[in-house]
């Protein structure tokens, strides 16, 4: 695969909130590539063929069927302002960021929940079909 396994997760939640209006991306972070590549991957996903939406970039913004999705290009997932985009959910996805301690980053900036999708040495882990009736609102 020509994509980072690292950025499938982002790929497939943006393809799926642009088919449904179920999820709404308002911003990503990714400290490893520019908007411009970011565009260009999920546009050709080398899995899931080319993407029927609208991309383009604008500044630091990716443009999606025509909604602005803030891009960030930070290391520390604490310097992400989350609460300014209206985030509420992050997927940390990085693959860097897995353990609770450092998926809590991301509270700083605002962001209310942190889903950890990589195997975590330390975070709790839900599979849907399997255990995700044991999920509890209140687990950090």
């Amino acid at each position: 695969s020509s994509v980072p396994e690292a950025d499938r997760p982002r790929q497939q939640l943006t393809a799926h909130s642009v088919e449904h209006d179920d999820v709404n991306i308002v911003a990503v972070n990714d400290p490893f590539i520019e908007p411009h590549y970011a565009a260009y991957m999920l546009k050709y996903d080398s899995t899931h063929g080319q993407f029927k939406g609208d991309i383009e970039v604008k500044g630091n913004d990716l443009i999606v069927n025509g909604k602005t999705v803030r891009f960030y290009m930070e290391r520390d997932p604490g310097n992400i302002p989350w609460a300014e985009t209206g985030a509420y959910y992050v997927v940390e996805s990085t693959g860097v960021f897995t353990t609770t301690e450092k998926a809590k980053a991301h509270l700083k900036g605002g962001a209310k929940k942190v889903v950890i999708s990589a195997p975590s040495a330390d975070a709790p882990m839900f599979v849907m079909g399997v255990n995700n009736e044991t999920y509890k609102s209140d687990i950090e």
